[in-house]
């Protein structure tokens, strides 16, 4: 994680001091690179320490943090350029980083603190862990009538040696897992949707209202605000294991007309002004309760393999390489949904546009109803529909 922070750090200068449009592609290409690494790493990192019974809470905090920051940019990106100059931008972008490097430094993970916590609770229990050596002892010298059992001269059988499956062999797993394909394809329509507007909202309220820098980074506030609740979405995960496809169903399906209803801002008063911070607000809403389950139905398919076929990723499990494809649906959101809304806002229209967005996020709730968490037909769903190909492992 360090690696990637400096990494992140190296990408972040080079598109301070670039000069031409060579420099700054490759500066947000080391910087995607860079930030993947720490945020995969630091998922499954989270995962091992947490636990399953807090699992949704803890990534209900990391969604809302991922969601801020991801919309927080632009706002503070153009209050400070208006205000400050260019290189106040990176400067704070510098200093976050640098507040982040020492937060990794000062982290102690478990399986290093794990000795310390076994040390302690060895310690606590020496007393009577003595006393039952004496009463063995005592126990061992008394003479004992019964025989014992005959050494068996017959080997045992052979075990199976199973190679380690390499990293494509993994993915090839993950990826018959119908309930990670949809969740990852999730993961993708959302940040698809919470991206498509860093490129078309601060030219559409300029156009329109004839807004500054200052008012185009505050317009994505309303966006920004509901992802405060992530936690209590992931708390009520922790408490309801099954509601997850509820809450994606339905946070993708309140998405649609609210989309749609895009359209009605046109003029440049008062009316339409409220009108599009209400509908920013319920649209970051709605994909404010869906990032959380989506995240914990990635660590549940994982965990529903492993439990089905024990060590079928050998050593180490796929919990991180699980991220890590959740987190290439993300950034390839990332990259479409800008192109997609700038695109089709200009070519179709504002109307047009939102009209687009709530088709995808319409059809996206479909399957995520049906297969968030299992097939809803089955009578359990911890019980795939798909067997694991462990063939290729013997």
């Amino acid at each position: 994680m360090i690696v990637g922070l400096v990494a992140l750090a190296a990408a972040t200068a080079l598109l301070c001091v670039g000069t031409n449009i060579g420099l700054w592609i490759a500066g947000r290409l080391f910087q995607g690179a860079a930030a993947a690494v720490v945020w995969t790493v630091g998922l499954a990192l989270m995962v091992d320490t947490v636990g399953k019974d807090g699992l949704g809470q803890a990534i209900g905090y990391v969604s809302m943090s991922l969601s801020l920051g991801t919309m927080a940019g632009p706002l503070l990106g153009g209050v400070l350029y208006q205000d400050g100059g260019y290189y106040s931008v990176f400067g704070l972008a510098f200093g976050l980083i640098a507040i982040d490097v020492v937060l990794r430094l000062a982290l102690i993970e478990k399986r290093h603190a794990l000795p310390w916590i076994k040390q302690e609770k060895t310690e606590d229990r020496s007393v009577d862990q003595q006393d039952d050596e004496k009463k063995g002892s005592s126990s061992d010298s008394e003479p004992s009538d019964t025989p014992s059992a005959p050494i068996s001269s017959t080997p045992e059988p052979p075990t199976m040696i199973k190679k380690t499956p390499g990293p494509l062999d993994r993915v090839k797993i993950l990826l018959k897992s119908y309930r990670l394909v949809v969740a990852v394809w999730g993961y993708f329509v959302m940040s698809l949707v919470m991206t498509s507007f860093d490129s078309v909202l601060p030219i559409f309220v300029e156009e329109t209202f004839g807004w500054q820098q200052t008012a185009q980074g505050l317009i994505f506030l309303p966006f920004m605000i509901p992802h405060f609740l992530d936690p209590i979405t992931g708390f009520i995960i922790d408490r309801f294991p099954k509601s997850p496809r509820y809450i994606v169903a339905a946070g993708f399906f309140a998405s649609v007309p609210i989309a749609v209803l895009l359209r009605l801002i046109t003029e440049n008063n008062m009316h339409d002004k409220i009108l599009l911070c209400a509908l920013l607000a319920l649209l970051g809403l709605c994909l404010a309760v869906v990032m959380t389950p989506l995240v914990v139905e990635v660590t549940k398919a994982v965990e529903q393999i492993e439990t089905e076929s024990p060590d079928i990723f050998g050593r180490g499990g796929a919990m991180a390489l699980a991220f890590g494809l959740s987190n290439m649906g993300f950034a390839l959101g990332s990259l479409i949904g800008p192109f997609f809304a700038g695109f089709i806002r200009q070519s179709a229209g504002w109307g047009t546009m939102g009209w687009a967005m709530g088709l995808i996020t319409g059809v996206t709730a479909i399957p995520c109803l049906l297969l968030i968490g299992g097939w809803i037909l089955n009578s359990s769903d911890s019980r795939p529909s798909e067997d694991v190909d462990q063939s290729h492992l013997e």
